[in-house]
């Protein structure tokens, strides 16, 4: 069988949200792939599948991708551009040794994942690269359990969009949709606390930090987050 890459959603963060498919793929893959977003710290993917599938005895991999702004169809900035490729490379390498190998990302690999930004700079260097997609619970899909609030229902319009898009856009998501869950909150919060209260959205907000992880907070009363 031809060698795989196997990208898999970790959940959001507590190991026991890994599917019973992700952890079966892991345990047979030979070699593991982790992205971290900081040269001297470690993979958070990685910690959460370690702690329910053992990695000890295989190949393991934790490469660096810068946590830079990417806009959809545009050319990523160098540094960015040159993490996606070392790390196909790397993945090529190992394919090429007959391994399988999984790269673990968190939440699901479908929503703002380095996962797809991977598979379309493997297709760059090799079309013919085997790829295979596991999907895993979103941050958004754990919070709303953690906190009994539905997404949407109904004839409600949902819109999931970064906390870092400009005012406007913000402003305008906040007008036109009924649920809107805004992702990598935590380096604007001030601003985003003062596009909510503009919009007198602060009553129906709730803000979750650290979703599914160790030290996790839930905060209903928007009130009690500081101003700075």
């Amino acid at each position: 069988m031809q060698p795989t890459l196997h990208i898999i959603g970790t959940g959001p963060g507590d190991p026991e949200l890994l599917t019973i498919k992700a952890m079966n793929v892991l345990g047979r893959c030979q070699a593991v792939v982790a992205p971290k977003g900081s040269q001297d710290g470690h993979s958070t993917a990685l910690a959460i599948v370690s702690q329910i599938v053992p990695v000890d005895e295989k190949e393991v991999y934790e490469l660096f991708f810068p946590m830079k702004k990417i806009t959809a169809g545009q050319e990523p900035c160098a540094e960015v551009r040159e993490a996606w490729i070392d790390a196909a490379k790397k993945i090529l390498v190992l394919l090429d040794e007959g391994k399988d190998v999984a790269f673990p990302t968190l939440g699901d690999p479908a929503i703002y994942s380095t996962g797809y930004y991977l598979y379309e700079t493997l297709l760059g260097l090799r079309p013919e690269v085997k790829v295979l997609f596991y999907s895993g619970i979103s941050a958004m899909s754990s919070c709303s359990a953690e906190t009994a609030i539905p997404i949407c229902l109904g004839n409600e319009m949902l819109a999931v969009i970064p906390a870092t898009f400009s005012d406007e856009r913000i402003r305008r998501t906040l007008q036109d949709f009924d649920t809107i869950v805004l992702m990598k909150v935590h380096r604007v919060l001030e601003r985003i606390l003062i596009l909510l209260k503009e919009a007198d959205l602060l009553e129906n907000t709730v803000f979750i930090e650290r979703a599914g992880m160790e030290g996790e907070r839930i905060i209903r009363d928007l009130s009690e987050l500081p101003d700075n």
